[in-house]
């Protein structure tokens, strides 16, 4: 009997997935950009709640379907996990954005594919083989050089960033179980809704009443974001992983430059070294597990604003 073959993704040329890539980084750095420009002016858990209200009412146009359809109980519990943990990592982002340097949020916020490879093992059953050992060291190596305990005081800052990231990658894991059965702008809606859920009580607790510039800053957050994750599916659809994942890296220079020159922040030597670390472990996984096998490969994610 004739073996099957394992039909591959009919992929275009690779410059499109490539380009759809670079303004995927584009829309991240510009999230960034502005949230940093918001500051301290609006409590975190607060400012992340009136974006994703803003985001939802972008993503409603999807849910009607799936609600006139109905969701299974388990579904339910999914969804429901990933909005609290991806609720609590977006407070965490929210507040390290406005109280450290753009490049060291985005530098750390790369240690996240690293919790997904340990995640993966641990909830999919995928084998933990020596090549993500030693990516896993390698970034953890990285995170140190940034963070460099016991050499500067870590601050909280920079211990919020550190948080967020095994959130997001939670919220990641279960995203990857919900795409088997559900459509990427019902699972992106259905974020977007219990995340705003999660939200609520955070921003009541320190609620206090923002001025309609500050609403109209968070909803070009909201536009912003809503178009990168759009942008990236794009880029995902249109070439392998091996292509795209090495361009979403040039979001730390961006993000440096647009630190340097839009808010006077130094550029840190150690913050690029670390993540240069980083970078290089997450590049190296991805590159052994597209070679290994491109059907049981675990899959870096950009970090989710």
């Amino acid at each position: 009997m004739p073996t099957q073959k394992t039909q591959q993704p009919d992929y275009g040329p690779p410059w499109v997935g490539i380009a759809w890539m670079v303004l995927t980084g584009l829309l991240f750095v510009m999230v960034t950009g502005v949230v940093r420009y918001i500051g301290t002016n609006i409590p975190a858990a607060e400012a992340a709640f009136i974006r994703y209200v803003i985001g939802l009412m972008f993503m409603l146009p999807f849910l009607r379907g799936a609600f006139k359809r109905g969701f299974s109980g388990k579904s339910l519990g999914i969804y429901s996990l990933r909005g609290i943990t991806h609720a609590l990592g977006v407070i965490l982002w929210f507040y390290a954005m406005a109280n450290i340097p753009i490049a060291e949020v985005t530098a750390i916020g790369y240690t996240s594919p690293i919790y997904i490879t340990i995640g993966a093992a641990v909830f999919f059953g995928e084998r933990m083989a020596a090549r993500r050992i030693f990516a896993v060291i390698a970034a953890f190596i990285g995170a140190m050089i940034i963070l460099r305990p016991g050499i500067q005081e870590i601050s909280y800052g920079q211990l919020a960033q550190v948080l967020s990231a095994p959130l997001f990658a939670i919220s990641y894991l279960t995203a990857k179980s919900l795409s088997e059965d559900e459509s990427p702008a019902v699972i992106v809606g259905m974020l977007s809704l219990f995340v705003t859920i999660g939200l609520a009580p955070f921003a009541y607790a320190v609620w206090q009443t923002p001025t309609l510039t500050e609403v109209m800053w968070l909803g070009l957050v909201a536009v912003f974001a809503t178009a990168g994750h759009f942008t990236m599916t794009k880029a995902l659809h249109a070439a392998p992983l091996m292509v795209t994942q090495p361009v979403t890296f040039l979001q730390l220079v961006w993000a440096t430059t647009l630190g340097a020159l839009m808010f006077g922040e130094a550029v840190d030597f150690w913050v690029l070294f670390g993540g240069g670390v980083i970078i290089a472990a997450v590049s190296f996984i991805s590159y052994r597990e597209w070679v290994v096998s491109k059907q049981m490969r675990t899959p870096p994610a950009v970090a989710t604003k």
